[in-house]
This record gives structure tokens, C-alpha cells and sequence, in this order.
């Protein structure tokens, strides 16, 4: 029986929570952790088995791999950063787009039923890499002088209003970029993951009431759900990437 009488285990922070499954050296390990392993070892290991012994004529598994593969490096990298800047940060964005996707795909697959990147601490380290290396690219490539007038989008053309843009633009890339970025992919798959569970449970609940239509009708929105998670889980992953790519060009354009 739920808190307010009516007896439905509405879904809230709880869902979110897991017991630790065993401690390790000190640190808590959960099914979380749990799921985000069993990505790393999925993604690492489906690369290295598709082209760990690259063939001229590949078989079916080095098919796969190579159009995943190229799907991120000629419709997100090179449409973005184009091939001579972009072929160097391909092996990244790769492994960005397949480690966010599995770690979405674990929303909708039996007994695992959670998004590892709902929970924000997966997304805010990933968006910490990707700053880091727009950050370090950005003062490579121009310099200290290059880098401040980049992050503040510095042109003198502006005129009076030149130094508000600069403070703008200053505290909107150094700490609103990588906060929205991160946010981005936890938001959509926290939410996602919350409406699944409530028409899940929904469903339970009036199965097992007089409400036994109602419960059909949940059904089905659960089943929609389902389909529509599997497409924003790619999007999300996408997007991820695409602004990634995004933020690597902005390091690498000329500023004046």
C-alpha cells in the first residue's frame, strides 16, 4: 500500500535507487555501475572481435561494425569537422555514440530496465571529456590570446555592446556548455525511463483491479513507449556527439 492509500507504487527518485550489490575495496557496487561495465566490455569487445582481424572481403560481424563506423564518422564527423580536421577525433566520437547508445538500450532490455545515463553523474563525466578536449584543442590551436577571444567571441565590429557579448559568451561556454550537455542526455533518458515505469506499473495495477480495460490501454502506451525510447535512445546519442563535434569546430575556426 503506497503512501497516499490508494495503493499504487507510484514511481518517484526511488526508481533511481539501487542497493549495493557488493562492496569493492571500499566503494559501493551497484547495478548501475554493474550495467555501465557490461557496456564498456560490449562495446570494446564487439570492435575488437569486428576488426581485430580485418578481411578485404569482411565477413558478417566486420559488415556491421564498419557501418556503425561509418555512419558516425561520415554523417556526424566528417559533415561537421569535414575529413581532414575530423579524421583524428573519429575513434572518439565512436566510442562516445556506442557507449551512450548501449548504456540508453539497457532501458528496454528484460531484467537490466534502466538507463545507465539517467543517472547524471555518467553524462557529466562524459561531457567533462569532451570539454577537456575543446579546452586543450582551443589553446593549441591559438594560444592564450586565441583562446579568450574564442570562448568570448571577441569582435571589436560589435562596438559598446562588445564587453556584455564577451561576459555572455565567456560564462555561457566555460560553464553553461558542458552543464547543458550533459543535462541534455540525462534529462531525456531520466524522463523517458520515469514514463516507462509508470505505465509498466500502471499496467500491473489495474490488471489486478476491476479496471481490467484500463489496464489494456496502459498496456499499449507502454508498448508505444518502448518504441519511442528505442528512437530518442539514438537521438540522444546523436546529439551527443553532434555537439561534440560542434564544439571541436568552434575550437578549430579562425577567430579574428
Amino acid at each position: 500500500m503506497s503512501d497516499n492509500g490508494c495503493g499504487f507504487p507510484a514511481p518517484g527518485l526511488h526508481s533511481f535507487l539501487f542497493k549495493p550489490i557488493a562492496t569493492v575495496g571500499g566503494v559501493e557496487f551497484n547495478k548501475v555501475m554493474l550495467l555501465a561495465l557490461i557496456t564498456t566490455v560490449l562495446v570494446i569487445g564487439f570492435f575488437w572481435a569486428a576488426f581485430g582481424k580485418a578481411k578485404v572481403v569482411p565477413g558478417k560481424l566486420q559488415m556491421v561494425g564498419e557501418a556503425g563506423y561509418d555512419f558516425v564518422r561520415r554523417g556526424i564527423v566528417y559533415e561537421t569537422l569535414g575529413k581532414r580536421e575530423g579524421e583524428k577525433y573519429v575513434p572518439l566520437m565512436v566510442s562516445l555514440f556506442f557507449f551512450i547508445w548501449i548504456m540508453n538500450i539497457w532501458s528496454v532490455i528484460p531484467l537490466a530496465q534502466f538507463p545507465v545515463s539517467s543517472i547524471i553523474a555518467y553524462p557529466a563525466v562524459l561531457a567533462a571529456i569532451v570539454y577537456v578536449v575543446w579546452v586543450s584543442l582551443t589553446f593549441k590551436r591559438h594560444g592564450f590570446v586565441g583562446f579568450f577571444k574564442n570562448i568570448t567571441g571577441y569582435d571589436k565590429s560589435l562596438g559598446p555592446v562588445l564587453p556584455l557579448v564577451m561576459v555572455i559568451e565567456f560564462f555561457s561556454n566555460l560553464l553553461v556548455r558542458p552543464f547543458t550537455h550533459a543535462v541534455r542526455l540525462f534529462a531525456n533518458m531520466f524522463a523517458g525511463h520515469l514514463m516507462l515505469v509508470m505505465f509498466t506499473v500502471a499496467s500491473w495495477y489495474l490488471l489486478n483491479s476491476w479496471m481490467i480495460p484500463a489496464a489494456g490501454v496502459s498496456f499499449v502506451m507502454t508498448v508505444a513507449m518502448i518504441g519511442f525510447e528505442l528512437f530518442v535512445q539514438a537521438v540522444q546519442a546523436y546529439v551527443f556527439v553532434l555537439l561534440a563535434c560542434t564544439y571541436i569546430q568552434g575550437a578549430l575556426a579562425e577567430h579574428h
